[in-house]
């Protein structure tokens, strides 16, 4: 293994004028050393980790970092700006520039490297020196952490002298430590958890600066950084010890239930290197009024902590909804393919066969059939429990999943099926949000999620489904029933150009998950209309990354070479029923590629309806097409879908000037490869 950082990946002039141009700059002595294997990949990483949040912090220094497939060992390379370059920091520009490449599985050793180097960022006399650096050897063995003296005594006599004198005369400073043991008998205890997107960076800045920060507020306070190196679990007696707790993060910290019943203060990362002296400030406060309104019985539920102080109910709304339909399609594919595969091997009668658990026979491929039935019918039966379940934990947090999925039971026992499973969720997520909302007294707090918020929410929504609500949504679940199975004509084509604009308007979206749920909801009773839906929804689905990797193949010229390798993927991605796979051309050029898209999608909906094609699996693509009723016309109707979607993008791309796609290709890349560095 290279060492983490050389002179080679050191600029002490760096001359960039922006962000993008230092980071390229600092790439390219990366791929000079087979570091990185393909500068723009890379880039295009760290663009989207940059586009998540700035990677400027206060004191003038920008750490741009991501993980990326492209980077084939841990490797740092750093940059020095006279003039200085806006990285989004409060205070101006950076004139340090750290960039920070780690491989996709970087191992936990070098990723501790890392992390000791954001602690260092934090460290004025560290800055300092690399402030002073004239030679690009010591500036690399000074981040390396080698024998920092010598790179003092390097500079000039006077200033190493100058430099050394105040750095000893602190200790007699800290001498007066016992005194501020002495003060309180029992000092304020707080337990902190840092993490960020990455691991890399923020998540040890922020825990140095809160330590920095307890230390010189006379609080006794312990961080957990949940970094890419993996995390240590705090003692759980120093959790149960602690007055309160302080989350500095931007992802879901991870086993969140020890700090229960706690005050509080919950922000990004970001405020936690920036003002870590007001955090601990403000669970103080709240302590001393008692105040664990925000504590993590009763905090933003995980879809809210990414949404935008302002979200109005709407987008609240779609989020909770949102949360509910991602884990609930995991028991789609499995339930719904282990189910068209039973259909294959032994015909649409096996759902009539006998419990395999009182009649199996090992040589008979019936048997084997009824067993996959048999357990997709199982994964299918939690369909509407899991999408009530989560989407109160959307909601609520984790309070909400009992309640929800003792909702989503209900509504299956009284026959209110998938509608009934949404209205259960909703229900669910706002009587834990109302029983959170009553104060109780200190010694109740710790069983509040465990027993007393699951044994109230579950009672009333309880009470709600068997007899206030459930009855209604279960008639209006059969009139949704029986008005699928009667379409016909006119009618189902255009439903079938409904949902074909909704699967392509946004790429697997709220608009594309709406549509699909639609779908599968259908399945849970089948009839010839639900099935028809679910053929014209997978159908359209996969029209616009399968028209992406056409284009990309037959005019590969109006493409960057990200874009045409994002093509070759986009062929697997679209025949596997993927419609994501055309996100990243949507995201480089919405403008021309989404209307392309959508009127592929509507031309395939409305075709798969006309010809009567039916499909009883929720997913996988070609590979279920034998399973199609009428499957050759349901091939029909993708390939022309995909020709009218190719063939627009290709004419529209024409129309522009020859040199946009490669102003393009940054915002391209930048958006693709968002997905990784989250």
């Amino acid at each position: 293994m290279s060492e983490l950082i050389t002179a080679e990946l050191v600029d002490l002039d760096l001359s960039a004028g922006s962000k993008e141009a230092a980071a390229r700059s600092l790439a390219e002595r990366m791929a000079g050393l087979g570091r990185v294997t393909d500068l723009d990949g890379f880039l295009a990483d760290v663009a989207a980790r940059e586009a998540q949040m700035p990677t400027g912090l206060d004191g003038g220094i920008g750490i741009p970092h991501c993980r990326s497939a492209h980077v084939t060992e841990p490797t740092l390379a750093f940059g020095r700006s006279a003039a200085g370059i806006d990285f989004g920091a409060a205070d101006g520009p950076a004139d340090l520039i750290f960039l920070i490449a780690a491989p996709a599985g970087g191992d936990a050793d070098h990723l501790s490297i890392l992390s000791t180097l954001a602690r260092h960022l934090m460290d004025e006399e560290f800055t300092g020196a690399l402030r002073r650096a004239d030679d690009p050897a010591a500036a690399a063995a000074l981040i390396r952490g080698e024998e920092p003296e010598a790179v003092t005594e390097a500079e000039a006599g006077p200033e190493a002298e100058a430099a050394s004198g105040p750095a000893s005369e602190p200790e007699p400073a800290a001498e007066p430590e016992p005194a501020v043991e002495s003060e309180p008998a029992t000092p304020f205890k707080i337990v902190a958890v840092t993490s960020c997107p990455t691991g890399i960076a923020h998540t040890y800045m922020a825990a140095e600066a809160l330590a920095k920060a307890g230390k010189e507020a006379g609080v006794e306070l312990v961080v957990e950084t949940q970094g890419s190196a993996g995390f240590k679990r705090l003692d759980p007696e120093v959790v149960a010890a602690a007055d309160g707790v302080i989350f500095a993060h931007d992802v879901e910290v991870r086993d969140k239930a020890r700090f229960a019943g706690k005050p509080t203060v919950d922000v990004g990362v970001k405020a936690g290197v920036n003002r870590p002296a007001e955090l601990i400030a403000e669970v103080r406060e709240k302590a001393a009024r008692g105040d664990v309104s925000v504590s993590v019985a009763a905090g933003p539920a995980p879809m809210d902590r990414d949404g935008e102080a302002g979200d109005g109910f709407g987008t609240r709304l779609r989020k909770w909804l949102m949360t509910g339909v991602s884990y609930m399609v995991p028991f789609v594919a499995a339930g719904g393919l282990l189910i068209a595969l039973a259909f294959a091997i032994g015909g649409y009668g096996i759902n009539k066969a006998p419990s395999v658990a009182e009649h199996f026979v090992w040589s008979e491929s019936a048997s084997w059939a009824a067993l996959l039935f048999q357990i997709g019918n199982v994964a299918f039966g939690f369909l509407v429990p899991v999408l009530a379940g989560f989407i109160a934990y959307g909601m609520a947090d984790r309070p909400g999943l009992v309640p929800g999925f003792v909702g989503g039971t209900i509504a299956l026992t009284v026959n209110a099926g998938f509608l009934g499973g949404l209205i259960a969720g909703l229900i669910a997520g706002a009587v834990v949000m109302a029983v959170q909302r009553v104060r109780v007294a200190p010694a109740l707090r710790g069983i509040m999620p465990v027993v007393v918020i699951p044994l109230i929410s579950s009672a009333v929504v309880g009470f709600l489904m068997f007899l206030v609500v459930g009855k209604p949504i279960a008639a209006l679940q059969k009139a949704l029933t029986d008005w699928l199975s009667g379409l016909s004509g006119a009618n189902a084509v255009i439903l079938g150009v409904i949902l074909g604009l909704m699967m392509t308007f946004d790429l697997g979206g709220p608009l594309n998950k709406v549509a699909y749920a639609f779908a599968v909801g259908g399945l849970a009773n089948p009839n010839d209309g639900s099935l028809k839906v679910m053929a014209a929804v997978m159908a359209a689905g996969m029209v616009p990354p399968l028209a992406m990797a056409v284009a990309t193949t037959v005019r590969g010229r109006l493409f960057t070479r990200t874009e045409r390798e994002n093509g070759k993927a986009a062929w697997v991605l679209g025949a596997s029923f993927i419609t994501e796979g055309a996100i990243p051309f949507a995201a480089a050029d919405p403008l021309r590629v989404i209307p392309s898209a959508m009127a592929g999608g509507a031309v395939t909906g409305a075709l798969s309806m006309a010809f009567g094609c039916t499909l009883r699996a929720p997913h996988g693509g070609v590979f279920v097409v034998p399973l199609i009723g009428q499957p050759l016309l349901y091939l029909v109707a993708v390939l022309a879908g995909t020709a009218v979607t190719a063939a627009l993008v290709v004419l529209l791309k024409g129309l522009r000037r020859t040199d946009a796609p490669a102003v393009a290709a940054p915002e391209a890349t930048a958006v693709a490869g968002e997905p990784a560095g989250v």
